[in-house]
């Protein structure tokens, strides 16, 4: 894997405490020297993804949640390259802490795109699929991170993730053109 990290609550002890958790899935999805990312209306960027329903793998939750929040239509799961988790003191449930496992895998797109499946929270927030330099995407997110006041919940992890990833793919060539299917 590229990246393996924790955010938050580091460790706990699962005898005292408990732990609501949440499984969620993330495409990364590069083509000439562009990776698809969901646009929000406070202006940051984020990984095409979601959590995982019961009895559903990753590689279909994958499918589900890159047709529904981009409309494009997933080709191939080529690997997983990364986790972050993320623990909270739950915000909804007293004494709970909240549990966040993101995998994050390369994936392929078929040139086909159908019209995107938003949640009434992604209506919200325009969702919108674009292709765009890993730099801007960075530098967008970190604007926000350092100027903003209501924050997508994402922001950070999402701007850890970019960065490692411009990092491994810094030091490879014609990885990116691989990625999309045609």
């Amino acid at each position: 894997m590229i990246f393996n990290y924790t955010f938050g609550l580091q460790k706990i002890n699962t005898e005292n405490i408990k732990v609501n958790r949440r499984e969620a899935v993330r495409g990364i999805i590069l083509y000439n020297d562009k990776i698809l990312m969901v646009h929000s209306n406070k202006g940051d960027y984020k990984f095409p993804g979601g959590g995982v329903n019961i009895r559903e793998s990753h590689e279909e939750a994958l499918a589900r949640e890159i047709r529904e929040e981009t409309g494009y239509i997933m080709d191939e799961v080529v690997n997983k390259i990364g986790m972050v988790i993320q623990r909270n003191v739950d915000k909804y449930e007293t004494d709970y802490i909240f549990e966040m496992t993101s995998h994050y895998y390369l994936c392929k797109v078929t040139d086909r795109q159908v019209s995107q499946q938003l949640d009434d929270y992604e209506k919200e927030l325009d969702f919108c699929p674009m292709w765009i330099n890993i730099d801007k995407a960075i530098s967008s997110n970190e604007e926000i991170l350092r100027n903003g006041e209501d924050i997508n919940s994402w922001v950070y992890r999402e701007t850890k993730v970019l960065k490692a990833l411009r990092d491994w793919y810094g030091e490879r060539s014609n990885v990116t053109d691989q990625n999309r299917g045609k």
